[in-house]
């Protein structure tokens, strides 16, 4: 009883927790199959933009003109970007859990979430996660991308919470582990009955159906 009366705020990662991921690999072949685009030359030049992408350091149309279209293409800007912005899809389960367990505690909900400016606005805006988040530290607003040590403090900083009051849920164990070494509880997110059991052991439960 003693931990669940400490944990004061629920930390989400975004993608891979309750979307899919912004703009990962796989989506990035549909793409190359999608437009019938160098998937290596793709690839090396995503690698070379992204995390200043990520970080707020480019818009998404500084981006594409980086990563496509540095030539001549038979497809519009405007067309790639709405193929880029439809992969994303809801975990739904994940979805309905941490609405249910916001609504269950007194607790603050916020997102620790990689992912450019464009992308963030708009999988917030359609997936609702304002319902039930109260705020975002994501690397394109705070300008810092995990596994960078900053972002989570910027976090525990807007949250004003001590890392020990926090429970931080995140499908890459790296960043969990970088986490848990600034203080913070952690939970290395596999599947959705392995993550509802580790936060009930916090005192984090779903409403009673």
């Amino acid at each position: 009883m003693a931990k669940h009366k400490q944990i004061s705020t629920l930390f989400l990662d975004i993608g891979g927790v309750l979307l899919t991921n912004g703009w990962d690999r796989n989506m990035r072949k549909n793409a190359v199959e999608r437009f019938h685009l160098d998937d290596e030359e793709l690839e090396e030049r995503h690698q070379m933009t992204f995390d200043a992408y990520e970080e707020g350091k480019m818009s998404i149309d500084e981006y594409l003109n980086l990563v496509v279209f540095h030539k001549k293409r038979s497809f519009e800007p405007g067309e790639f970007k709405e193929f880029l912005f439809s992969q994303t899809r809801p975990l739904p389960d994940m979805l309905r859990m941490f609405k249910s367990i916001a609504k269950n505690n007194a607790i603050k909900v916020a997102a620790i979430s990689n992912e450019g400016r464009e992308l963030t606005i708009y999988r917030v805006s359609r997936f609702g996660l304002k319902e039930f988040i109260e705020f975002f530290i994501c690397s394109c607003f705070v300008h810092f991308r995990k596994p960078d040590k900053d972002i989570y403090r910027i976090a525990l900083d807007v949250a004003q919470v001590e890392p020990e009051q926090s429970v931080y849920v995140d499908d890459r164990q790296l960043h969990t582990e970088v986490a848990r070494g600034l203080g913070m509880n952690t939970i290395h997110h596999t599947d959705i009955e392995t993550t509802r059991q580790k936060l009930s052991e916090y005192g984090l439960t779903e409403q009673e159906q």
